[in-house]
């Protein structure tokens, strides 16, 4: 199911996630999920989460035990 607001991430992503990557990551899982309603119900969730981290994966890296922001520089 969609998530409204960073707040209704589960507790996992909220504790390891930076707020901008959970930014990242709902609006990434909201639009997957709303793309694939008309995919098979028992696999939509699982799609839509791997979607999100792909799209958090994008833009942050895990350093030691934290997410950080890829540098664009290089």
């Amino acid at each position: 199911m969609p998530y409204r607001s960073n707040e209704d991430l589960p507790p996992s992503l909220q504790e390891r996630l930076p707020p901008h990557a959970q930014d990242i990551y709902r609006a990434a899982f909201n639009n997957a999920w709303d793309r694939s309603a008309e995919s098979d119900p028992a696999r939509r969730e699982e799609t839509a989460h791997r979607i999100a981290w792909a799209a958090v994966k994008r833009r942050y890296r895990k350093s030691g035990g934290r997410w950080v922001p890829i540098d664009p520089s290089g």
